[in-house]
């Protein structure tokens, strides 16, 4: 098969790991747009409004962490290096304890939203108080710091770093 000019392997396997990996990066992507979302949001300016909003974003971006693992679990499984290429290397497992302590952060941030959420409903006039507001933009700031760290340690493993 041929695509402006460039040969494309039509192998089963190829294209079942090109499949795998943008899905990968689509969730990725997908993900880092809700993290920003909410990430933005959660300041007092865009307040009481982001109230009612937050938890929907935060919703979508719980889904995408989600799809980011399931698709990061099919690579590891069927992709075309294999679970033995990523296993073996200790990048792979500071890059997936990174990933887990995001999960972790974003445990606080729903359940602060959801009580917010139930706050405003019950006061319209509600708004949440500024030390609350900043300890949740804190988590998510950590979360989005940790984020860009997860890219590096991925092209550092493809290129065999972590094999010794």
């Amino acid at each position: 098969m041929e695509f402006l000019g460039i040969s494309l392997k039509t192998n089963g396997a190829c294209m079942t790991d090109a499949l795998l990996a943008a899905s990968h990066f689509i969730a990725i992507l997908v993900m880092v747009t809700f993290l920003s979302i909410e990430t933005a949001l959660a300041r007092p300016a865009w307040m009481p409004a982001a109230v009612e909003r937050l938890p929907r974003y935060d919703r979508l971006y719980q889904l995408t962490l989600a799809l980011v693992l399931i698709t990061g679990i099919l690579r590891l499984f069927a992709g075309a290096k294999g679970a033995t290429f990523y296993l073996a290397n200790p990048l792979f497992h500071v890059k997936i304890s990174l990933f887990v302590v995001m999960i972790l952060l974003a445990l606080p941030v729903s359940r602060q939203l959801r009580a917010w959420q139930r706050a405003r409903r019950s006061d319209p006039d509600w708004i949440p108080a500024q030390p609350a507001l900043r300890r949740l933009r804190i988590l998510l700031m950590l979360a989005a710091h940790l984020l860009v760290l997860i890219p590096i340690l991925a092209a550092l493993m493809a290129r065999g770093y972590g094999l010794g």
